[in-house]
């Protein structure tokens, strides 16, 4: 994977964290790092343009939005087998099976999150060794990735953000793997969900 790539994966990662006090703080070693990682100055201005929306918002507002988009609808979530198994009991044995093959990168994820929480799951991906684990991995992202970007309005800042890594990390799922992972999905209950999941 190119620097400008892990750079990116790093940056969407942070993006998609749970906006606290400290996210504006953060603006300028965000920038400083798109700076000096990404060579490319088509890309570089593209990824300042869509992440300063974000940073421009009060710190309250842009709670709320990311509540709004990320924990009212499973269709959004950040949460990678949501996407790919809905409500279906497969999904315990896929975390486990999951946090196996992080242990064995020896990545160690930060923060209280369910092990396929999808900011973390690009981090490992931007910092750990190619393998044919992790090239597996990252298809299941894209497609994870991709089915958000449909769900979101063009209005949404998040998507702007996220749209960086369907525009220019991930390849585009084949059609044959979106529908064998819709098939293999179950729907959640309720849709929205019933109430506000908080990352804190």
């Amino acid at each position: 994977m190119t620097e400008e790539k892990a750079t990116m994966l790093l940056i969407v990662s942070r993006i998609l964290d749970y906006p606290n006090a400290d996210f504006h703080a953060g603006r300028s070693s965000l920038i400083a790092s798109i700076k000096e990682s990404v060579a490319d100055l088509a890309l570089r201005k593209e990824m300042v343009k869509r992440i300063i929306p974000l940073y421009k918002m009060k710190t309250r507002d842009l709670q709320e939005l990311y509540v709004e988009t990320f924990d009212h609808q499973e269709k959004t979530s950040l949460y990678l087998t949501a996407h790919e198994l809905g409500d279906s009991r497969k999904r315990g044995l896929a975390l486990i099976e999951l946090q196996n093959l992080i242990l064995d990168t020896g990545f160690v994820p930060v923060g209280k999150e369910l092990i396929d929480y999808i900011p973390r799951l690009l981090e490992l991906l931007a910092v750990a060794s190619e393998s044919d684990a992790l090239s597996r991995l990252e298809k299941r992202l894209a497609f994870a990735i991709h089915r958000i970007v449909n769900h979101l309005p063009h209005s949404n800042s998040y998507r702007n953000v996220l749209e960086l890594l369907s525009k220019d990390v991930f390849a585009a799922p084949l059609e044959d793997e979106m529908e064998q992972l819709a098939f293999e999905r179950e729907e959640a209950d309720l849709d929205p969900l019933p109430y506000p999941m908080l990352y804190q």
